[in-house]
C-alpha cells in the first residue's frame, strides 16, 4: 500500500485504453472492500432476522448499487479528478464536507473492520476480542508501513477468497435453504417495516456507501486511466464489481437461510457468522470462517485507511508526503476506539454499514450535479447520457428515503 499511484495524465487527454489489469486493479480495489467483514456479519444478521424476506433488500441494493456505481465511476473517471476535488469546483468547501463525512464514514467502517478481524481470531483461535483486535491493528501498521508486503497480503487474499467462496457455497448446499421461498420474498416481501429498511440501507452502505465506490474510481484515475476514450471499459468494470458481490451476497445470504430455516439459533450466539458456518459444517467450518474472516478484515483495515485518508491527502502537500504515518495514526485512532467505545463486534460492524449508507446521498447528489450542471468545464465538454444520470436521481431519492427511515432502527441498535 506504501507505493505512490503512476501520475496521471493531463485531464481529458488520456490516450492509452484502459488495460485489463487497470480494470481488474480498481475492481479488486472495490469488492475486497466491500467485501469484508462488515458483509459477512451484516448479512447473516439480517437473514436471522428477517428469514427470507432479506431476499427484497439484497434485490433492491443491487439495483441500486448498479445505479449508484455507474454514475459515480463515470463522473469521476471522465473528469479524472478525486470526488472532493471535484465537489469543491462546484461549490467551493463542499469537497471539504465530503472528506469530513467519508472520514468520518471510515472511521466507524474501520473501528467495525478492527472488530471483524477480532470476531475471526475468537473463531480461529478462541482468542479475547480486545486482544485479537489490539494485535491485529499492529499487523495491519506492521504491513502498511513494510514496503512491498502488500503485494504478497494481496496474493493470499485472493488465494482465501477463493477458499471462501467454495465454503459458502458448501454451506449453501449442505443447508438446503428454501430457494423458491427467497424468490417469492425477493419480489413480494409483505410488510415494509423498519428493519427491512435498516437492513437495505445498511447493505447498500457496506457496497457503494462511504469510502468503498470511490476506492475504484480513485484507483482507475491515479493509474491514469481514467477519460473519455475509456468510458465503455469504465462502465463495464463497475457493473462487474457490483455483480461479483451481488453473487457472494446471494450465497451467503442462502447459507444462513438454510441454516436458520433448519432450527439454528444463531442469533443469541456470540459469534453469529461463526455459530452459522458451524451449525453447516462443524468446528472445521468454525476455524475455516475464523481465517477467512480475519483475512478479509485485515485487508478491509488498510484499504480503508489508506482510501479515507486519499480524500484528505490532496488537500496539502505535507500530508502528502506523510501519507504512511497519516494512515498508520489513522489505523491506531480506530483500534483505541474500538477498545474504549464498549460495544458489541457485530453491532459495530452493522452500524458502520448503515452510516455509511446515511453519508452515501450527499456524494452521489454532488456527483450527479457535476454530470447535470458541469459536464462542460470539468467533464472537459462530454455529454453525459440523460438516462443515466436518470436512473442516477432515482437512485439518490431511494438512497436519502431508505436513509430517513432506518434512523430510528439505527438509534435502537447504538443502544
Amino acid at each position: 500500500m506504501s507505493e505512490t499511484p503512476e501520475a496521471a495524465p493531463e485531464p481529458g487527454r488520456t490516450r492509452r485504453v484502459v488495460t485489463s489489469t487497470g480494470l481488474l486493479g480498481a475492481m479488486f480495489l472495490m469488492a475486497t472492500s466491500a467485501i469484508g467483514p462488515g458483509f459477512i456479519t451484516q448479512t447473516t444478521d439480517f437473514t436471522a432476522r428477517l428469514g427470507a424476506t432479506f431476499a427484497f433488500a439484497i434485490l433492491v441494493s443491487v439495483l441500486v448499487d448498479i445505479a449508484v456505481q455507474l454514475n459515480i465511476w463515470r463522473v469521476i473517471g471522465v473528469a479524472e479528478a478525486r470526488a472532493q476535488d471535484l465537489a469543491n469546483k462546484v461549490l467551493p468547501g463542499a469537497g471539504y464536507v465530503l472528506a469530513a463525512l467519508v472520514v468520518f464514514g471510515g472511521i466507524v467502517f474501520n473501528v467495525g473492520n478492527i472488530a471483524g478481524t477480532a470476531l475471526g481470531l475468537d473463531a480461529l483461535a478462541g482468542i479475547d476480542m480486545r486482544i485479537g483486535g489490539a494485535l491485529s491493528a499492529a499487523v495491519a501498521v506492521a504491513l502498511f508501513l513494510l514496503r512491498g508486503a502488500g503485494v504478497a497480503l494481496d496474493r493470499i487474499l485472493v488465494a482465501l477468497g477463493v477458499l471462501m467462496i467454495g465454503l459458502t457455497l458448501y454451506v449453501t448446499f449442505v443447508s438446503d435453504p428454501p430457494v423458491g421461498d427467497a424468490l417469492r420474498r425477493a419480489v413480494l416481501p409483505g410488510e415494509l417495516t423498519g428493519d427491512l429498511f435498516l437492513a437495505t440501507v445498511t447493505i447498500i452502505g457496506g457496497t457503494v456507501g462511504g469510502y468503498i465506490t470511490y476506492a475504484g474510481a480513485h484507483r482507475l484515475i491515479d493509474n491514469g486511466q481514467g477519460g473519455i476514450r475509456n468510458v465503455a471499459a469504465v462502465t463495464r468494470t463497475s457493473v462487474v464489481g457490483i455483480i461479483v458481490t451481488g453473487v457472494m451476497r446471494v450465497l451467503l445470504f442462502l447459507a444462513v437461510l438454510g441454516v436458520v430455516t433448519g432450527g439454528a439459533a444463531i442469533l443469541d450466539a456470540p459469534n453469529a457468522p461463526a455459530a452459522a458456518f458451524a451449525a453447516a459444517a462443524g468446528e472445521t467450518g468454525r476455524r475455516l470462517f475464523g481465517l477467512i474472516m480475519w483475512a478479509a478484515a485485515i485487508s478491509s483495515v488498510i484499504g480503508a485507511s489508506y482510501t479515507s485518508i486519499s480524500f484528505v491527502s490532496t488537500f496539502s502537500p505535507r500530508l502528502t508526503r506523510n501519507r504512511d504515518w497519516v494512515v498508520a495514526g489513522f489505523i491506531a485512532l480506530c483500534t483505541v476506539l474500538f477498545l474504549t467505545l464498549g460495544q458489541a463486534p457485530e453491532t459495530l460492524l452493522i452500524l458502520a454499514g448503515a452510516l455509511n449508507g446515511l453519508i452515501l446521498p450527499v456524494g452521489l447528489g454532488i456527483m450527479l450535479w457535476v454530470a447535470a450542471r458541469r459536464s462542460r468545464d470539468l467533464l472537459h465538454g462530454y455529454r453525459y447520457p440523460r438516462w443515466l444520470l436518470a436512473i442516477g436521481v432515482l437512485a439518490w431519492l431511494v438512497t436519502a428515503y431508505i436513509a430517513v427511515n432506518s434512523l430510528s432502527g439505527i438509534a435502537d441498535l447504538w443502544q
